[in-house]
């Protein structure tokens, strides 16, 4: 059974597993729409929603070490997943992934990070790459400021700060390790293997 995006028309494909976990859910919007990764006026950008076996013998570009994280929600707010990759010369070292009945984009996406950082042993060195610039901003900006006010901000309250609070004590702890953005969807191999994780609920196989 598939359903049609109403705003970029391309095809959604739900496993049927994934449709007895929602009964009664219709999907509106596909997961690039969502993300606002659309390819200009008249032109649908499809969500591949590869497994990693797929991602892997389809993708071969990109940094070939580091921890590759990914997180999403469809619709958003609604169910979601996310997923990290520990990579070093281009095998995986370690990799895991979840999912939440009830999310955002961006609690996904900071929980793909406090995820990578536990893949990454205790003093060794390496980069953690998201696709969230908000994450990264986040953390490599904000987060001091914020925390010597008191965990506020002049400009109002702190979305998601149980998770942002618990990233950024890991990224202290860990210097380490840095925090860094990576395009999405540009044929990144590790990128697209954490996007594969964090769309595993969707799918039967991983």
């Amino acid at each position: 059974m598939a359903d049609t995006c109403t705003q970029c028309g391309a095809t959604i494909t739900l496993s049927q597993a994934v449709r007895d976990k929602y009964p009664g859910w219709v999907p509106k919007i596909c997961m690039t729409c969502k993300r606002g990764k659309t390819g200009g006026p008249g032109v649908a950008v499809v969500e591949e929603n590869l497994t990693t076996a797929e991602v892997l013998a389809r993708y071969s570009a990109g940094p070939q070490d580091g921890v590759f994280t990914d997180g999403s929600s469809i619709p958003n707010p609604g169910p979601g997943g996310w997923g990290a990759v520990y990579v070093r010369g281009g095998s995986v070292v370690a990799q895991s992934h979840g999912r939440d009945p009830a999310t955002t984009n961006n609690r996904m996406e900071l929980t793909a990070l406090i995820n990578a950082f536990e893949l990454v042993p205790a003093g060794v060195a390496a980069t953690v790459y998201t696709d969230s610039k908000l994450a990264v901003s986040t953390i490599n900006e904000w987060a001091a400021g914020w925390e010597k006010l008191g965990w506020k901000r002049k400009t109002g309250a702190i979305q998601n700060l149980d998770l942002i609070k618990v990233l950024y004590a890991k990224a202290r702890a860990r210097p380490e390790v840095r925090l860094e953005w990576i395009r999405a969807h540009n044929g990144t191999r590790w990128n697209e293997y954490a996007d594969s994780l964090s769309t595993a609920w969707m799918r039967e196989t991983i």
